[in-house]
């Protein structure tokens, strides 16, 4: 977050030294989506436009989920104008398309795949991990799965990739040591819902989301919640991860406060 940093050390009066500075440029904590009419007086001013939202977003936050990217590609110049509205060291994670993970399942992936990074390429130096999300009817099969992660280190290695599953079998030991081989990040996701839910680390970077813990999406996470996590997210940042944690429960503006709350936390840890 931004701005904020200084106002809560200097509250807390925490002194923070070179290595936490370090710590801190690891740490990215945004919201999933940034575009909700009901943000709007909530976050947002009454007067501001919502082509004026992602730089005002960006001034706080330093970095985004782009979920509309996983229902339909935006047009290559509307990703470029994103990129000319934030701050030299945003970062944008765009879902990969849903046409990749929910209908071709990962088979036979190369023109999708290649037509997707075709509209993110140019802003490649302004982009965080790929967020993958595969549904719960999409097992884990070792044959199709490293076919998959094969083509993605191939062909597009200078990207970061997260993966997150709604099938237990992702969380098998074959699983999880062919993520670990092609370090791709298994994602920590929390919700109310019957996900799999696992603390399992897979890569260098580290990708949690946090889906609400009551009501899907609309629903806030307590501190007591909060400080356990920010103790996980401290721990891994003095391992000298990069952690990447989003929340989606963006119902009534409870993403912000939580994104506020657990950096807060966070701070006072590392």
């Amino acid at each position: 977050m931004r701005g904020n940093v200084v106002v809560l050390l200097g509250k807390n009066g925490i002194n923070i030294g070179s290595l936490q500075v370090k710590r801190l440029e690891r740490l990215h904590i945004g919201t999933s989506g940034w575009s909700y009419k009901e943000w709007k007086g909530l976050y947002y001013p009454e007067k501001l436009k919502p082509i004026q939202y992602l730089n005002f977003y960006s001034q706080e936050f330093k970095c985004v989920e782009v979920n509309t990217s996983f229902y339909h590609l935006p047009r290559a110049q509307t990703v470029l104008n994103w990129a000319l509205a934030v701050p030299e060291d945003f970062k944008f994670c765009p879902k990969l398309s849903r046409y990749i993970s929910h209908y071709q399942k990962l088979h036979d992936a190369t023109d999708s795949l290649r037509l997707f990074f075709t509209i993110f390429d140019p802003i490649k130096d302004k982009l965080g991990p790929i967020l993958i999300q595969l549904p719960a009817q999409v097992p884990f099969n070792r044959e199709v799965a490293e076919a998959f992660f094969a083509l993605l280190k191939s062909v597009y290695g200078e990207y970061v990739f997260a993966l997150e599953v709604r099938h237990e079998t992702w969380l098998e030991p074959q699983s999880v040591e062919l993520l670990q081989q092609y370090d791709i990040s298994l994602v920590i996701a929390q919700s109310a819902m019957p996900f799999p839910y696992h603390e399992i680390i897979t890569a260098r970077d580290v990708y949690l989301r946090f889906h609400g813990p009551g009501k899907l999406y609309a629903s806030r996470y307590d501190d007591a919640a909060m400080l356990s996590y920010a103790q996980m997210s401290a721990a891994w940042l003095r391992e000298g991860r990069s952690v990447w944690v989003f929340f989606n429960n963006t119902f009534h503006g409870d993403a912000i406060e939580n994104a506020r709350l657990l950096e807060a936390y966070i701070l006072s840890q590392i």
